[in-house]
Parts: structure tokens; sequence; C-alpha cells
């Protein structure tokens, strides 16, 4: 008996070090999560896969959606807890509308070496001499993917650079898809793309990158985003997930070193990447630029400060709001607080 009453000691001594008993799997919170497929999505799965929201007792749904805006109507629903975002004029018109919605993290950066977001003007007009600088832009068809989105904005950079205002192109709005096609076609000059469009366009040779990071440098193109009700009643789960998403940011980045696919563990990130995305071309990613998400989570508030300018002086904005009233910082600060600064492989 008092062998029995000595091991039961030592069970409960060791689960008090190995910080408490592991948790049963019924008790785990299901969240439900939007993705689109697309490159940025992976840092769930790598969060997935690792195991690092089942650390925090969490099990994810992945809910695939056609596009990032159509995630708000059922992220303010609580018909999911989270969603996958961009800066634009329909996430500043959901807050304005208190539809109780916030971005919490970053998901896609254009950070030093991570310009995934590029200008691409097509070949020809390169070759030919005919556009040689940004003022060259005047009178050419550009496409982006809004209206009122981060390529808008970036595009509206892009001719202010050249000493040039947003109405001297000849602006269109197309998906990423199409504008590959268009710029084949000779159907547009140029386009704001992303990955992997952008480098489709280069690698087939109809396009050619026209700008770096330094033309917008450290936009905050897509962001994490939470429903109301991980922003309030549920703020210890939004807290378990944030950890769990940073945790993985901090993998991605090893594998992403200095902006190319190249870092520790960069081979099984694309294994995981043409798995979730339908890419089936590996040696894009030799030339690829990968989207920056920061290690911390954190977001770039002075670039969604200058979109949202942006997109109000284009009358894009329903109600007055403010960079402020759309963001919730406190869990990846939180999250840095728990696993400490990042320290790369």
């Amino acid at each position: 008996m008092k062998r029995r009453a000595a091991l039961l000691t030592m069970v409960g001594a060791c689960a008090w070090l190995a910080g408490g008993a592991a948790p049963r799997a019924e008790d785990a919170v299901t969240l439900k999560v939007g993705v689109n497929k697309v490159i940025s999505d992976v840092v769930f799965y790598i969060a997935q896969e690792r195991g690092f929201f089942a650390e925090q007792n969490l099990k994810v749904e992945l809910i695939p959606f056609d596009s990032g805006p159509r995630m708000i109507a059922p992220l303010a629903a609580g018909q999911i807890d989270i969603g996958a975002g961009a800066s634009s004029a329909g996430l500043f018109n959901a807050v304005g509308r208190g539809l109780g919605v916030k971005i919490v993290a970053d998901k896609g950066s254009t950070a030093a070496a991570y310009d995934y977001m590029p200008l691409l003007l097509r070949k020809d007009l390169i070759d030919s001499g005919k556009v040689k600088t940004l003022a060259d832009l005047r009178g050419l068809k550009l496409a982006a993917a809004g209206p009122g989105s981060a390529t808008n904005a970036k595009l509206a950079v892009a001719l202010g650079k050249g000493g040039l205002t947003y109405k001297d192109a000849d602006n269109v709005n197309m998906s990423y898809p199409q504008q590959v096609v268009a710029l084949s076609s000779k159907a547009i000059d140029g386009a704001i793309t992303t990955e992997p469009s952008a480098s489709q366009a280069v690698d087939s040779g109809v396009a050619v990158r026209f700008s770096d990071a330094s033309l917008y440098p450290g936009q905050q193109v897509a962001i994490l985003l939470y429903g109301a009700e991980l922003l309030t009643k549920r703020r210890d789960v939004g807290q378990r997930f944030m950890t769990a998403y940073v945790k993985a940011s901090r993998v991605y980045n090893d594998a992403t070193n200095k902006g190319l696919f190249n870092g520790p563990g960069s081979q099984q990130l694309i294994d995981l990447i043409m798995k979730t995305t339908g890419l089936s071309n590996r040696k894009l990613f030799d030339t690829m630029v990968p989207n920056g998400i920061s290690p911390d989570g954190a977001v770039n508030m002075k670039s969604l400060a200058d979109d949202l300018k942006f997109f109000v002086e284009q009358g894009q904005i329903e109600k007055p709001v403010v960079v402020g009233d759309v963001v919730d910082m406190a869990f990846a600060s939180n999250a840095v607080k728990q696993l400490g600064p990042y320290r790369p492989n």
C-alpha cells in the first residue's frame, strides 16, 4: 500500500514538472479557419503538421474559400473563427459597419528581400526601350486585383514615384491568373501581381520584374483576422491559436532565408506548399520570392494607414475609420512573451 502511494506521488510530481497532465483529445477546442489556397496559407499547415495547434489543445479545421474578401461575412457571423484577408477598402468598411472583425497578425508583407508582389511589365516594352523608368508608365494599361485592394494602393505608389497620378495610367482590375494570360496576349502592359503568378509570367518570358522591395518597403498586404468571439469572450482560445501561429511563422522564416526558398527546412516547406496549393512546377521555387511574415506577428501600421488614405482618396470608404479601430496586437505581443525573441536557425 505504501509503495502504491509512493508511486502515485511520483507520478503526480512528474505531471507537475511537465506542466500538468496531457489534455484529453475530447477536451480540444475546435476552431474553423478560412484559407484560400495561396502560398501564405502555409503557416497554418506548418502549425498543423508540426503539432503546434495540438500543443495548444486546439483542433483546427481549415475551410477553403476562393478569395479573402469572401471570408469577411462568415467571419462576422461566427461561421468561421479566423480568416485570412488583405489590406482593402472592404475590410475597413466592414469594421466601420461594426462587423466585429480585427487584424491580429501579419500574414504577408513585403519586407526587405521579400517583394512577392512586384510590378511586372511586358518584356517587349522593356526590350524596345519604350519603358525605362516609372515616368514611362503614363498611358499604359496596368492591372491590379482591386478595386480597393493593396495592389491598387501599390500601383498608386509606383505611379507617384514616376511623378504621375493614379489617373495617368489606364487602370483595370482582374485576378492574378488572368493577369498572366493578359500579359501574354498583350491585352495589358503591366500588373501588380503576387507569387506564384509573378514567377510564372517571368518564367514564360512574357514579363519582367520592374520593381523590388524599395518601391513600397514593408507593405502590409495579407493579414490574419479574428472574429468577435475570439476578440471578446474567448480571448484565451485566440491566444492559444496565436502562440501556435507565431511559432509556425518562425519555422517559415527559417526556411525562407533572405527572401529565397533555401533556408533550413526549405525543401519540406516547398513540399507542403505544393501539396496545399496545387502548384506542380518545383523549378519555380528556384527564383520565386516568398512572402514575408513577421516572426513576431507584427503588422506594419504605417502601411495600413497609407493604404487607408489611398482608399479614402478614391472615395471607397463608407464611414470614417482609423487604423487603430481595425487592429488588436495584444495576441501577437503575448505570444512573443511566451515564446521569447526569434532566433533564426
